[in-house]
């Protein structure tokens, strides 16, 4: 064989195994965005839960006085704003409550469903 084929030939091979190398990097890096990517998501979704449920204990829970209808407006939509069943029917539950204690009860439910949709 001939010097320039042999040089030929390398040249080939090194760049398949360029080639090879890049192809790799790039679905490694495309693997690594979708990650970035859910985790990104995951995060939103905690700030909204966690901005609906401090928006909930500044307006509700310490509440002095009866909850505006302002107050009730912006909890509503930031409730339906989480697009998640579970928490609008426990909120659901709450406005609903007929009695001191029913509405207790919902407002633990409800809560708890906020604090588990964030740590999941």
């Amino acid at each position: 064989m001939s010097k320039q084929k042999i040089i030929l030939i390398a040249v080939v091979v090194i760049l398949l195994a360029g080639n090879v190398f890049l192809g790799c990097n790039y679905f490694y890096a495309q693997k690594q965005l979708q990650i970035i990517d859910q985790r990104l998501k995951v995060q939103q979704r905690n700030i909204e839960i966690a901005t609906f449920t401090k928006l909930f204990i500044d307006k509700v829970l310490k509440a002095e006085t009866e909850v505006s209808f302002e107050d009730r407006l912006k909890l509503e939509n930031a409730v339906r704003d989480l697009n998640d069943d579970n928490v609008l029917k426990q909120w659901e539950k709450f406005t609903s409550s007929k009695t001191e204690p029913e509405a207790q009860e919902a407002v633990k439910n409800l809560l708890d469903v906020l604090v588990e949709k964030f740590l999941y």
